[in-house]
């Protein structure tokens, strides 16, 4: 007896998602109905797939090599209907999108109502990550990536850039003063990040013409963390343009240093594995998106 498509893609969900009850739920299923599905997939293989304990589910050997091929199977046939889609110039099926918390919410959020009222047939399944993922394990489409790309393995589409600048509350210069030079930030509290460290070069004159780089007083992992932080009057920050230009504008967040600040704009990409054509979800997105991108906060 021949496998089907559906007891492929629970097991699939099973090892994406690390257990039967969450691929229950991802699938919109019953517990008991993906449990099934996969003993009967197990009892048509004649091999055992997962070995399960009380804690976690473990893929066998034979698992291991089926999970490839499935993931191929069910992909071939995602594309099939993409290509069906297509063909009627109407983007259909599910579209799993990854960026950073605040690329999300102040760039992404704002715009899916506009893009599921054009294009409705598409399921969006928008994730945060702050960190870069492996698209492949975590099964994304697209990601957005800010500043400079290391991965050449993927397809990157520029969407453009943003750029960087030194902020803080007026609350907080009005207690704590306004920095007239470089050297004078020494006295005050820096927040950044934890890692990469790469994210603390700020865009003022650092030793040797380089950027300056600082020792943050307090680190943190987001840049919507660091902004909430910034608007309590907690610090000094540096973020880009998209997440700012807001607060800018309604005189929550003022520049410092502007006089001194060296022009750094950060690159945007959208990021994908594809070897063929772009599937029409993925193009219908990043074109939204574009075209969303506009205003002070961006530039081409």
């Amino acid at each position: 007896m021949k496998t089907t498509l559906d007891e492929m893609q629970a097991f699939i969900a099973v090892i994406d998602s690390g257990s039967i009850t969450a691929a229950a739920e991802t699938l919109g299923q019953t517990t008991s109905g993906v449990s099934r599905a996969l003993a009967r997939l197990e009892e048509k293989l004649g091999t055992t797939l997962l070995t399960r304990t009380t804690r976690r589910l473990q893929l066998t050997e034979e698992g291991s090599a089926f999970l490839e091929q499935a993931r191929a199977i069910v992909a071939s046939v995602e594309a099939a209907e993409e290509q069906i889609a297509a063909r009627r110039e109407r983007p259909a099926g599910r579209l799993r999108v990854d960026a950073a918390t605040p690329f999300v919410l102040h760039v992404i959020a704002p715009l899916v109502a506009s893009y599921r009222e054009r294009f409705p047939d598409v399921a969006l399944e928008i994730n945060s990550s702050e960190r870069y993922i492996d698209l492949l394990e975590r099964r994304t489409d697209v990601a957005i990536r800010i500043g400079p790309l290391a991965d050449s393995t993927l397809h990157a589409r520029p969407l453009g850039h943003s750029r960087l600048r030194v902020l803080a509350s007026p609350a907080y210069l009005k207690a704590n003063g306004t920095p007239k030079r470089v050297e004078d930030l020494q006295q005050h509290a820096l927040l950044g990040f934890g890692e990469p460290d790469s994210l603390n070069h700020w865009p003022l004159p650092g030793r040797t013409d380089a950027l300056l780089h600082i020792k943050p007083e307090v680190s943190v992992s987001s840049g919507e963390t660091l902004l909430r932080l910034a608007q309590a009057g907690a610090g000094i920050v540096c973020l880009s343009d998209f997440m700012t230009q807001r607060d800018r504008d309604a005189g929550t967040l003022v520049q410092v240093l502007p006089a001194l600040t060296v022009e750094v704009r950060q690159p945007i990409h959208a990021v994908y594995y594809r070897n063929t054509a772009v599937s029409a979800r993925i193009t219908s997105f990043l074109d939204h998106l574009a075209a969303g991108m506009t205003g002070p906060a961006f530039v081409r």
